[in-house]
């Protein structure tokens, strides 16, 4: 009968595992979510409505006649 040989995780991989996939996942989707707000944030501030404006009203009560 043959004789198993058992190693452990780093033996079999001929290396550490430092878990850096974990790190670079949670840090780009921190980023990407911040980039997404800042886009919403400034697409929000510059399709303001005019209707909202009060020189943009005050313009329109008076070309009314």
């Amino acid at each position: 009968m043959e004789q198993q040989t058992h190693k452990d995780t780093d033996e079999a991989r001929a290396g550490s595992t430092p878990h850096v996939v974990r790190y670079v996942l949670a840090i780009s989707l921190l980023l990407a979510l911040a980039t997404m707000m800042i886009v919403y944030i400034w697409g929000n501030a510059s399709t303001a409505d005019p209707a909202d404006d009060a020189s943009a009203v005050a313009a329109t009560e008076q070309a009314q006649p």
